[in-house]
């Protein structure tokens, strides 16, 4: 059934009070799966700095967390079958 309990997935990045802006920028896109030079070529900057910024953000220290819904994994009813079982 299409649309039948779909929600959002989102991506939390722990620790990224101890990023600079430009470290965020690129670790958020690394993260999503862009390549290197599509980043460069995005913020503007050249693939080895790019490479620098992610390099320096790793040895910062920072962690991704994926939060999936139940929902999409198929583990938990829709809310119209939750508030039938109330």
């Amino acid at each position: 059934m299409p649309g039948r309990g779909v929600g959002i997935v989102k991506i939390e990045i722990r620790g990224v009070e101890r990023l600079s802006f430009r470290e965020r920028q690129v670790v958020t896109m690394k993260e999503m799966g862009y390549s290197t030079d599509y980043i460069a070529k995005q913020l503007g900057l050249v693939a080895s700095t790019v490479s620098t910024l992610y390099s320096r953000a790793r040895t910062k220290g920072y962690e991704v967390v994926i939060i999936i819904p139940g929902q999409n994994l198929g583990i938990f009813g829709t809310q119209e079958e939750e508030e039938d079982k109330a």
